[in-house]
């Protein structure tokens, strides 16, 4: 591995065995993200993203290839490595404070308790919750409950940070301010970030570059470079030209998708989509 790859995933193939099918879910997955990097990934509904994820994250075995982080081959939960899902209700435990469920993972990393302190409060002022760190996590807005949940991942200090659509479930208002938080967290921590989204706009405005899954069985279809300006901002951002212009291609890729459509070239497929095409 070069100092130029955080995270490799190599080949990886997935097929889920039942008692009357067989399924293949991702067929052949070869990406890399550099330190520090924010790549989104879109597809079409099932192209496997999540199942990707959870590969990626030591969750799922896979069938074939490998995932790498930092040379070494992830066969279960890395300890550099955290995640967000998208159901944040379920990853939080209701009878835990904000604090103490920020504070759990380190407990689990073991932690010592001066350094832990100073973790969480950092964290939850990171994603301003400082103010409700005593309160339930019931006790909050579903938009809060998220920043709790990135908070947590904040706090353990991973080298890299997955996150499985985690605004699929909040407004477009608490949505934007999450993605501008993302945003912020990413440059101000410098942690690789992997974010999984099935929004074309919100894949193109946070990220570096966008990997465009192919229909299950699941292939990348395209990897296409987002040349925007590093300082963003929802309402700027999303006027300009070149916002418009990534978002089309995006979304033409993903009709592609969801045609069935592949390369001649394949088993895999990696497009580099630029300002002049």
């Amino acid at each position: 591995m070069t100092t130029e790859t955080m995270l490799d995933v190599r080949g990886v193939r997935k097929v889920f065995e039942g008692k009357s099918r067989t399924v293949e879910a991702i067929r052949e997955l070869t990406f890399s993200v550099r330190p520090g990097e924010l790549a989104c990934i879109v597809g079409p509904s099932g192209a496997g993203k999540t199942t990707l994820l959870k590969c990626v994250a030591g969750l799922l075995g896979v069938t074939d290839g490998e995932v790498v982080l930092e040379g070494e081959r992830v066969t279960a939960p890395p300890p550099g490595m955290a995640v967000v899902f998208q159901e944040y209700g379920r990853s939080l435990f209701p009878w835990m404070t904000v604090r103490a469920n920020v504070e759990l993972p380190l407990k689990e990393k073991k932690v010592p308790r001066g350094e832990r302190r100073r973790l969480v409060r950092e964290s939850l002022e990171a994603v301003e919750l400082d103010h409700v760190a005593d309160s339930y996590p019931w006790q909050l807005s579903g938009g809060m409950q998220q920043r709790v949940a990135i908070a947590r991942a904040v706090a353990y200090e991973p080298r890299v940070l997955l996150m499985d659509e985690p605004f699929a479930a909040v407004d477009a208002q608490t949505r934007a301010d999450l993605e501008d938080l993302v945003r912020s967290l990413w440059r101000r921590l410098g942690v690789t970030v992997l974010f999984v989204t099935h929004d074309i706009d919100e894949a193109v405005y946070l990220g570096e570059r966008v990997l465009v899954l192919s229909m299950a069985p699941t292939l990348v279809l395209a990897d296409v470079p987002v040349d925007l300006p590093d300082e963003r901002d929802q309402l700027t951002t999303r006027s300009t030209a070149r916002f418009g212009e990534l978002r089309t291609q995006v979304w033409e890729l993903i009709q592609q998708a969801k045609a069935g459509q592949r390369s001649p070239e394949d088993p895999q497929v990696t497009t580099a989509v630029g300002p002049d095409t």
